[in-house]
């Protein structure tokens, strides 16, 4: 960062961050360095004292030496707190956007790449999903509130086929592509959530354990999504380059708080507290270049996962603003819901460059020594929404829905009709 200190401020600043943080970094880095110098002369000079002291013991001298073990004894709990002190200011630092990421505020500023297929035409009113799932009798919203309060859900009979459906077409499709399945332990140890960017940014949306009287720590948390516990299955090792890329598909429950969208999309499960997701996580060489190709790749995947579905949908770039901390570039991809009568996010594509493997240090041996490797992330399927989509695009005029093709081996059905 020393090299780099403009370019990480304008980077705070730019994703709306403050960057003071950084100029006090840099202030304590340049303590910290001052304070390992200064031991590192003390402890010459008390290793030379105390060679003369084999040789000739003398007072002076031995005072000197109890005076230099003094010093060095009050310099390393001012050593100790400014590295505490850096530690807690660098993981507040951002990461730095690619050139090409537009410079906005917020999600007015994110630029559309491109749309595919088209809004479906009804000759009736169309219903949303929430409507659908009551008439098909695949989701209880007002039950799920009894059990589980606010956003809490149900999904039934025919609901929980077209989920696991929908979960296995898309890890079907990923490891043909390559990305080998993974089923990852979602209650996580708060340095899994640090490597990835999500702490201290989002610390507030991840729900915490109460007690684990097996860790005296108990410092763990719920993650909400794969993407947490994927990047640290390297955490502290070193690769070999030729095993690089490599690419793993994470399926699991994932749990958020939703405490920054408190009071948005409260109807039906778009946002909810729980489902369940496949996320793409890939480690590739150093290379800013190979990270741009493996990210058009994953999105590449994720649209012919929604070409397959039918579902239209749009392609953004997001701005610096909207995009996350942890980030470098971002794709966001909407898919077009008839119910809400506008887009709705359903996966994000993300480079991360060596912003994670950093925190989480994972590196690999390359040529030129040892390097960082690059990160990146996207989300190939996410159930509930995915769920909406295929319920509102695909209802027909009798509160029925006509699942699309790709999955009707997977779900066991070619229409889920009302009860």
């Amino acid at each position: 960062m020393r090299e780099h200190a403009d370019e990480a401020k304008k980077a705070a600043v730019d994703k709306n961050l403050h960057p003071e943080a950084v100029s006090r970094a840099l202030e304590l880095d340049e303590q910290r360095r001052q304070l390992i110098t200064r031991a590192q002369a003390l402890k010459q000079e008390r290793n030379q004292i105390n060679t003369l002291l084999k040789s000739k013991r003398s007072a002076d001298l031995i005072k000197q030496s109890v005076e230099l073990k003094q010093k060095l004894a009050d310099i390393e709990p001012q050593l100790k707190q400014v590295e505490a002190a850096l530690g807690d200011l660098m993981l507040q630092i951002p990461n730095i956007p690619l050139p090409e990421v537009p410079i906005g505020k917020d999600s007015r500023d994110n630029k559309q790449v491109h749309q595919w297929g088209e809004k479906p035409k009804f000759d009736f009113k169309p219903r949303d999903h929430v409507e659908l799932g009551k008439k098909l009798d695949i989701l209880d919203l007002e039950r799920g509130a009894k059990v589980a309060g606010f956003r809490g859900y149900f999904l039934k009979n025919d609901g929980v086929r077209l989920v696991m459906g929908l979960m296995r077409f898309a890890l079907d499709k990923l490891v043909v592509k390559g990305f080998s399945p993974m089923m990852p332990p979602v209650i996580d140890r708060r340095s899994a959530f640090v490597n990835t960017g999500h702490f201290p940014w989002g610390e507030k949306e991840a729900y915490k354990l109460d007690e684990d009287e097996t860790d005296s720590q108990n410092d763990y948390f719920l993650a909400g999504t794969a993407e947490v516990p994927l990047v640290s299955y390297y955490a502290g090792e070193i690769l070999n380059e030729k095993e690089l890329p490599i690419k793993l598909a994470g399926f699991s429950p994932c749990f958020r708080r939703e405490i920054g969208n408190y009071g948005k999309d409260t109807k039906g499960i778009f946002r909810v507290h729980e489902f369940y997701k496949i996320e793409q996580v890939v480690i590739c060489r150093n290379d800013i270049e190979e990270s741009r190709r493996q990210h058009e790749e994953m999105l590449a995947i994720s649209e012919e996962i929604l070409q397959d579905l039918g579902l239209h949908y749009r392609v953004l770039l997001m701005c610096t603003g909207d995009m996350g901390e942890p980030q470098a570039k971002k794709y966001d991809l909407e898919t077009w819901m008839p119910g809400r009568g506008d887009w709705g996010e359903t996966g994000s594509d993300s480079i991360m460059t060596d912003f994670q493997s950093r925190r989480a240090n994972i590196r690999y041996r390359a040529k030129e020594g040892l390097k960082f490797v690059h990160l990146l992330n996207n989300t190939a399927a996410p159930s509930a929404r995915l769920v909406v989509a295929v319920l509102e695009n695909y209802q027909q005029a009798d509160g029925s829905v006509k699942l699309p093709a790709a999955l009707v081996p997977y779900v066991g059905a070619e229409v889920i009709s009302p009860k």
